[in-house]
């Protein structure tokens, strides 16, 4: 049974995430908002929902969420960082002869550098306070990383409206009966609602039903906090860039990436600042700081628009890096 859950859950992240890109693009297309943008905010915040939900309800459970919820929130950056990155190196590969650039991947590099550029000192002050046990700070913390967050939003907007950049029109909406017309507003939210809906449940699900395999063959929680947990949420991110990797949307793949490391780097880090303890144990540190190489790695290889092999062998070995960590404990 819990082997038809988990299959279940995967297809229903599949199918919400192919629904939620088409949906994503045609919504910033009626924002007029460039594919940057797009990947950073709207995409990005879209598919963060369900790993940002995981905190919440760990603490709301008692003192033993507090592990999860901290796992949660380092976790997430983590993978984008290591998995997701690997994976976009990986698919500008495995898909070169049918993408018109190859294996090089055109991205915008002053977006990317305003998404790393926000995310890694940000992460890192969350990193730095998890060291120091003052709530008081920890409240400091969070606000600064709020007002951070709310001048990336800004930075995003105003870059995307005043960036000019030759778009080809998105596919034709899924929810769009006549596909003779661009869709109208309703049919693109219902689309994006019921995208989210889908992407959200199975996530939901999916953790679920890999936390009882956990607990069946004796996985310790700090495993599933750091690592099971975020790799089935960050899932949608992960979907939504090979399939755009695929379709030579690049700039909306990487986007969708650094966007959502911009957003866990953090209102989540805020999130966990204001409502646990925040007291960091080396694991959750090492992996964090796996996290700041995994994106420096990102930021080098982006900013010469190539990847190539040697850069997805180097996001596997950061990623294998903490597994072997905590296996040696």
């Amino acid at each position: 049974m819990t082997a038809l859950l988990l299959a279940v859950s995967f297809g229903l992240i599949v199918l919400g995430a192919l629904l939620f890109t088409n949906a994503v693009e045609w919504l910033g297309q009626k924002l007029d908002l460039g594919q940057g943008a797009v990947g950073s905010l709207l995409a990005a915040v879209g598919t963060a929902l369900p790993e940002s939900t995981i905190p919440v309800v760990a603490v709301l459970a008692g003192a033993k969420g507090e592990d999860v919820a901290i796992g949660a929130i380092i976790g997430a950056p983590f993978m984008l960082a290591t998995v997701a990155m690997m994976l976009v190196a990986g698919s500008a590969l495995v898909f070169r002869g049918r993408r018109e650039g190859g294996q090089e991947i055109d991205v915008d590099r002053e977006h990317v550098r305003r998404d790393l550029a926000f995310f890694a000192p940000s992460f890192a002050t969350g990193l730095v306070l998890g060291q120091f046990d003052s709530k008081p700070l920890h409240f400091a913390g969070a606000a600064v990383l709020l007002v951070v967050y709310g001048a990336y939003i800004w930075r995003t907007l105003r870059a995307g409206s005043s960036t000019e950049e030759e778009e080809e029109e998105p596919k034709p909406l899924f929810f769009d009966t006549s596909k003779r017309d661009p869709p109208n507003g309703l049919q693109t939210g219902t689309q994006l609602i019921v995208a989210l809906a889908m992407i959200i449940l199975g996530a939901e699900l999916f953790v679920e039903e890999l936390t009882k395999v956990a607990e069946a063959v004796g996985v310790a929680s700090l495993v599933l906090a750091l690592i099971i947990a975020p790799l089935a949420t960050e899932l949608p991110e992960k979907l939504n860039s090979v399939i755009w990797m695929r379709q030579d949307k690049d700039r909306l793949a990487v986007g969708n990436i650094t966007g959502a490391m911009a957003f866990q780097g953090t209102v989540p880090v805020a999130l966990g600042l204001t409502i646990t303890e925040w007291q960091l144990d080396r694991y959750a540190t090492a992996a964090g700081v796996l996290a700041l190489a995994g994106a420096g790695l990102a930021l080098w290889r982006l900013e010469r628009r190539h990847m190539g092999a040697p850069a997805v062998v180097a996001w596997a070995a950061l990623f294998l890096a903490l597994i072997a960590l905590v296996a040696l404990g």
